[in-house]
């Protein structure tokens, strides 16, 4: 299998074929293969992809007690872990965190609520949110709220959201070990609804949460399935009181070639940094700009501080982008 020639395939507009991604992750030990393959990602991503830097904000604006089992979450009532737990947020500090993202030049920004999905006095809140946020102008809305039926889906692009997000989370073979309260294919429902009413699809996952480097591309190829404008990928943060919680970090090497692989099996999506990217070196996390890393969620997360945000410009824009 030559390298150089799946990628001159896929800068043709071509793809790599899933026998050929499999094959190659089985040759990662060999040094001289994983440059090969972190070049070829390069290449890709420069010709790709934008050379501004896709920015986005999520604020966490319903948290705890959700009744879904999955074994990486903090806010999963199963474990007695420590999250905040609080209703809906308020409309002045949704306003206010969306002024605050605005004003330090994030381009995108998504309400995220814990939970199966929301119905009720809840979605209309939110659509409420959603359309002054929409008259008011400077944000592309998103949104991530769980396993919404359609009626929910068109009520929240006709408030002004673009962009629809459902995590398939991991491959396949690996989701039924870490959830069993609802399926890859209640998600795969999820995503046909939030498109059918007129939305763009973000969706990924996280790693690191004891998949082997197979699953990863299965993972990556499935999400070709899904054909989302946007991947994020997280690296599992094992929290206290999660079954996950002693789950042992990945090597800077492992993060670095599931991005490769990433890029090569989606040559113009945008690979998004979401959490955990404080558990790899600040070496890694420019190399993994350089090889297919080409967004990132910014801002206060879940749990971070806005000053974040700062060093955030100054690494993409050493890393050779406009932000």
């Amino acid at each position: 299998m030559d390298i150089y020639s799946i990628k001159e395939r896929i800068l043709a507009g071509g793809s790599i074929t899933a026998g050929e991604a499999y094959s190659l992750v089985d040759r990662l030990d060999d040094e001289p293969v994983r440059r090969q393959l972190y070049e070829a990602a390069a290449e890709i991503t420069a010709k790709f992809g934008p050379r501004k830097f896709d920015s986005c904000s999520i604020i966490n604006a319903r948290s705890g007690r959700c009744p879904e089992n999955c074994k990486w979450c903090a806010q999963s009532a199963a474990y007695p872990t420590s999250v905040n737990i609080y209703p809906l947020v308020d409309h002045d500090v949704c306003m206010d965190m969306a002024d605050r993202n605005s004003n330090a030049g994030i381009g995108r920004f998504s309400l995220v609520t814990s939970g199966r999905t929301v119905t009720g006095r809840a979605l209309d809140t939110i659509c409420e949110y959603y359309s002054e946020l929409n008259r008011k102008g400077g944000l592309y809305l998103c949104a991530s709220m769980g396993l919404l039926d359609d009626d929910a889906m068109s009520r929240l692009h006709e408030a002004g959201v673009k962009r629809y997000h459902c995590n398939l989370e991991t491959s396949r073979s690996f989701f039924p070990t870490l959830c069993s309260t609802h399926t890859q294919e209640d998600k795969h429902t999820t995503i046909a609804r939030a498109r059918k009413a007129g939305m763009e699809i973000c969706c990924g996952g996280i790693i690191g949460m004891g998949e082997t480097m197979h699953q990863r591309v299965e993972f990556a190829l499935d999400l070709r399935e899904v054909d989302p404008v946007s991947v994020p990928l997280n690296i599992l943060h094992p929290i206290p009181g999660t079954p996950l919680e002693n789950q042992p970090p990945l090597a800077d090497n492992e993060i670095l070639d599931t991005v490769a692989i990433f890029r090569l099996v989606h040559p113009r999506v945008i690979i998004r940094f979401a959490g955990g990217r404080d558990r790899i070196s600040p070496y890694a996390q420019r190399e993994a700009m350089r090889i297919g890393v080409n967004g990132a969620i910014m801002g206060d997360l879940l749990t971070t501080s806005g000053a974040q945000i700062r060093q955030d410009k100054e690494m993409i824009q050493e890393c050779g982008y406009e932000f």
